[in-house]
């Protein structure tokens, strides 16, 4: 029986998992994928991430290692590529069952962000046969697009912060968007266009060209229907991911579509199970990864005094306290 079960590995559950372990908790932390991280080691490993305080930019590959040093320094069990199925109460808890094995724990703590996610496609019958060959979902190896004709595809963040990374490297670079209006930040937009990348607005691919691997593509006016190839060494394609949050959504959860109510403790409807990070819902809520480390510390103080009423809810600053012996 441990204090409390994380279930997710990303920056949220990390940050939860060291929290904890200031609190004197023990802690088992489950993710589904094969690595920690989250969506910043599968999607985007060598993006740069803006708004971590404490860092101008890091890597999210970086960010990911030093938050796995800081979450893990206290002892926290790791179980990874293990799908959490059910959850059920039991006397002095809760009992979660993957398809391996079974955990108990006093408290959970949800942190899995979208749930499973995959690359949103284009959708295109030639897609397969390029993959890893010219076309590639975000970018995890800067190195394949330090390329003569480089396209990105997108109108959000990920898009435009990969246009500015990676045309010092390429040649021609086309960032090319269905619609003119963008959901990446205003900076990153006037900087993108400030810079040599040409913005293609109303644009989207239509078709995917070459012999063994990816040589042109297709780009069809949104508008006018009309058709122009153009020469395509590598594209990221960055239009987001399709999300799924699995079996959590039969754990009798009260749901709002996709994510998890929760109250100002982070309390979901389940008594001793909280929620943090992208897959709480509550009013006026913002989807920042500074955002969810705030609230999983709000839901360890309150797992603490759930487990120990006689525990302060607020310990102190981590200057002030009496830190528990690293292992």
């Amino acid at each position: 029986m441990r204090d409390v079960l994380i279930i997710g590995g990303g920056p949220v559950g990390l940050f939860g998992a060291f929290y904890a372990g200031l609190r004197k908790m023990t802690v088992t932390l489950i993710d589904s994928l094969p690595d920690l991280g989250g969506q910043l080691t599968a999607l985007y490993p060598e993006k740069y991430i803006y708004d971590m305080p404490g860092f101008p930019k890091v890597l999210a590959r970086d960010l990911v290692t030093n938050m796995s040093e800081q979450g893990l320094q206290f002892g926290a069990e790791v179980y990874l590529d293990e799908q959490c199925l059910t959850l059920e109460p039991i006397a002095d808890g809760w009992l979660l069952t993957t398809a391996e094995r079974q955990h108990a724990g006093r408290t959970v703590i949800i942190t899995a962000g979208v749930g499973s996610f995959t690359p949103r496609r284009l959708g295109l019958p030639e897609e397969e046969r390029f993959l890893g060959k010219g076309l590639y979902y975000g970018v995890k190896e800067r190195s394949n697009f330090a390329v003569p004709h480089l396209i990105i595809v997108g109108g959000g963040d990920s898009a435009f912060d990969w246009a500015l990374a990676l045309h010092p490297d390429a040649g021609r670079t086309l960032l090319v968007h269905r619609r003119d209006v963008f959901a990446a930040h205003e900076d990153t937009v006037e900087q993108v266009l400030a810079s040599p990348v040409e913005v293609l607005t109303f644009r989207e691919v239509a078709a995917l060209h070459g012999e063994d691997r990816l040589q042109s593509v297709t780009l069809k006016h949104t508008k006018t229907g009309e058709m122009e190839e153009v020469p395509a060494d590598a594209v990221s394609v960055n239009i987001g991911f399709v999300a799924d949050i699995g079996p959590l959504k039969d754990w009798g959860l009260d749901l709002d579509g996709s994510r998890i109510r929760v109250n100002e403790r982070r309390e979901t409807n389940l008594p001793g199970v909280f929620a943090a990070g992208d897959i709480a819902s509550y009013e006026g809520k913002l989807k920042l990864i500074a955002t969810g480390v705030g609230e999983v510390c709000t839901a360890v103080n309150y797992a603490k005094t759930r487990i120990d009423p006689s525990a302060s809810l607020f310990p102190g600053h981590t200057t002030n306290m009496n830190l528990p012996e690293r292992r």
